[in-house]
């Protein structure tokens, strides 16, 4: 009986580990063959890379965004996504400033002392946090864009159902071989 408890478990988890291991090779191929990031039904997936938003997400995690456009409307308290001097930046609204017809944002870190340098205009904006948080998938996700990962992700996979069916051919052999004794 705990064998077979053991053998539903393992292999649950190892359904688990391949499907894990699967949906990031999607990820990271599906953005590579774009040549931008992967967008699916209005939604995109960024990993976190500093702690200036801490506690609201941790360094390290994967968070959702809602893919804004020229009218989309943001306010204050809202998180966005925005790119400024080449890099993507998620902080936190603090005032919206109307210039000229157009509105224009502060923003602030959570855990940044004081407010950031700049205001963000309406066509950097990204998009705006949707409060979906997954811890420590963002390492994994930075590490598959590199070559290595994108080699191991391509590579660990195919290893992983080799092995799968070698186990069931075996698994097939010894139960054909019982039945016969």
């Amino acid at each position: 009986m705990k064998e077979k408890r053991w053998r539903i478990v393992s292999s649950a988890v190892g359904t688990l580990f391949l499907v894990m291991i699967c949906l990031t090779a999607f990820i990271v191929l599906s953005s590579r063959l774009s040549g931008g990031e992967p967008t699916f039904l209005g939604y995109q997936v960024k990993a976190v890379l500093s702690g200036s938003m801490e506690p609201t997400f941790q360094t390290g995690s994967i968070i959702s965004i809602k893919l804004g456009d020229m009218q989309t409307s943001y306010q204050k308290g809202d998180i966005i996504t925005f790119r400024m001097e080449g890099k993507l930046i998620t902080h936190r609204i603090t005032e919206v400033i109307q210039e000229n017809g157009q509105a224009l944002y502060k923003t602030k870190g959570d855990h940044n002392n004081g407010p950031d340098l700049w205001t963000v205009p309406q066509s950097a904006i990204i998009g705006k946090y949707t409060n979906l948080t997954i811890p420590y998938i963002g390492y994994v996700l930075n590490y598959a864009h590199s070559k290595a990962g994108s080699a191991l992700l391509m590579i660990v996979p195919g290893i992983l159902l080799l092995v799968s069916s070698f186990r069931s051919i075996l698994v097939a052999k010894n139960e054909l071989e019982g039945s016969k004794a």
